[in-house]
């Protein structure tokens, strides 16, 4: 499993990654010190392990992992191209979980991206650029989908009608992970 932790800048994703990870990835009191992703793993404790280990008493030990991935801080308009967004959300793209870090902590020597903290703000900003993010996707495959549709193929009409309601939902600003999506839509997406 692959979580990605994400965030505005000096919202302290790298710190957490750190303590997860125990990884020594550098971070700073300014934006854009995580460049290209940190990658990390962490061994997830299991008692049940330990206690099957004390009865069998094999010669190794193999404990289940998360993989965490800390990627660069994103900005207002990353969707667009803004700061390092566009790089960003496609790295974000194979994580199978996210872990959203706000900032809510004051420190003059540390400064925010937007001038002011303010968490409800914070976690808005990153909704509506990962839902941009998400529009953009389905835009782009309900396009070839439509010329598919041309050509006559007939299997296509049941995905564009998923993905046009899909669409419908996020263009109301409703994420994906908030909608109850059945075997079939999370197939098309």
């Amino acid at each position: 499993m692959i979580i990605g932790i994400v965030g505005l800048p000096n919202a302290g994703k790298s710190t957490l990654f750190n303590a997860l990870t125990m990884a020594h990835a550098p971070t700073a009191p300014y934006p854009f010190t995580t460049v290209d992703p940190n990658v990390g793993v962490a061994e997830i404790p299991d008692e049940r392990v330990d206690l099957i280990a004390q009865v069998t008493k094999p010669q190794r030990i193999v404990r289940a992992v998360i993989k965490f991935m800390d990627v660069a801080g994103l900005v207002k308009g990353a969707s667009q191209g803004e700061g390092l967004g566009n790089q960003f959300l496609s790295q974000i793209r194979t994580a199978d979980a996210l872990i959203h870090v706000v900032r809510c902590f004051e420190a003059p020597h540390i400064p925010h991206v937007e001038g002011k903290i303010s968490p409800r703000s914070d976690v808005e900003m990153i909704n509506l650029e990962l839902i941009f993010s998400d529009l953009e996707v389905i835009e782009r495959r309900l396009q070839k989908v439509e010329r598919k549709l041309k050509t006559g193929e007939k299997r296509f009409y049941e995905e564009k009608e998923i993905l046009s309601a899909i669409k419908e939902k996020l263009e109301k600003g409703i994420p994906l992970r908030l909608l109850s999506l059945g075997e079939e839509e999370k197939k098309y997406i």
